[in-house]
């Protein structure tokens, strides 16, 4: 399971302990475990509890843990608490510095020594949440072994920049945004996480907002509710009609490497070698996520 992509990412409050039973049997590919936003400060301390206890449980999702950010002063006691064998890592929220991320990573170290944590093995999500954290993230991106992603916090982002309270259409008005995240993580070869889609009533909008990011070439989205988690899978996952272009591509293009060509056409496309590596790129997702088997090409 812990090869697989990760196409979903699930907000869980961690002082709820109902959400987290429902949370370790859950289709998400990952759940973040909340002390951040979800969890009110009176409440922080059982939460940092809660999440431990998780740690000693079997999770089918991946776990991840987002801690409040380095400036506040819980930023330390999220990490001493919830550090132990289990965990996979550590959603750091408003980061906008490597020195943020090179700082978390060092408490990393020592905790995963004192804990009989695998070395190097938590890995490190980053939030980009406000303007200047946009403006850094190829550096917060490159910058440290430990990371696995970049994730947008369009709530926040809205935000600092003074944009309305809901989101209308396309969201326009995040597409710079989005899309400057996904450049930054693409270039640092790492996930690219997209924000939540607020409207839970709104199923069409939602999956609009999830086709756009998979356009955009985001790698995964984020969530706050389980009824989205399948929709979000489902459109970050090769579809059966990519899968079956993606075989006749390669297939196309192996048999003109045989008669020497260098491209061939395929349905009326020309189809080069970076074409071809694309498809191979589908064709390996579709094998990771289950939608294809191994050998030839039959669902999983």
């Amino acid at each position: 399971m812990r090869d697989r992509p990760i196409r979903s990412w699930m907000f869980v409050p961690g002082n709820k302990a109902r959400y987290l039973e429902k949370a370790a049997v859950s289709d998400v590919d990952c759940v973040l475990l909340d002390l951040e936003d979800g969890v009110l400060p009176d409440q922080k301390a059982a939460a940092r509890e809660m999440i431990a206890a998780c740690m000693a449980l079997p999770f089918r999702p991946q776990r991840y843990v987002r801690v409040n950010a380095v400036a506040t002063s819980w930023h330390r006691d999220d990490l001493e608490a919830v550090v132990h064998p289990g965990i996979d890592g550590i959603c750091l929220p408003k980061c906008e510095s490597p020195a943020e991320v090179e700082l978390l990573s060092s408490r990393l170290v020592r905790l995963e020594a004192e804990r009989s944590v695998p070395e190097g093995s938590v890995k490190i999500l980053a939030a980009i949440e406000s303007a200047a954290g946009l403006l850094a993230a190829a550096d917060i991106a490159r910058g440290e072994p430990r990371m696995a992603g970049l994730i947008f916090g369009a709530e926040d982002f809205a935000l600092d920049l003074g944009l309305g309270t809901a989101r209308e259409g396309e969201a326009a008005e995040l597409v710079h945004a989005r899309s400057t995240i996904v450049v930054a993580a693409g270039a640092a070869h790492i996930a690219s996480v997209d924000g939540v889609f607020p409207d839970l009533d709104d199923e069409p909008g939602m999956v609009d907002d999830a086709v756009r990011a998979r356009r955009l070439g985001f790698t995964g989205k984020s969530t706050f509710n389980p009824r989205q988690v399948q929709v979000i899978n489902d459109i970050f996952s090769p579809r059966p009609d990519e899968i079956a272009y993606a075989e006749r591509v390669v297939a196309a293009f192996d048999e003109a490497e045989r008669r020497g060509d260098a491209s061939v056409a395929v349905g009326g496309q020309l189809v080069d070698r970076p074409i071809v590596m694309r498809a191979q790129r589908i064709l390996a997702l579709a094998e990771a996520s289950g939608r294809r088997g191994p050998a030839h090409g039959e669902g999983a």
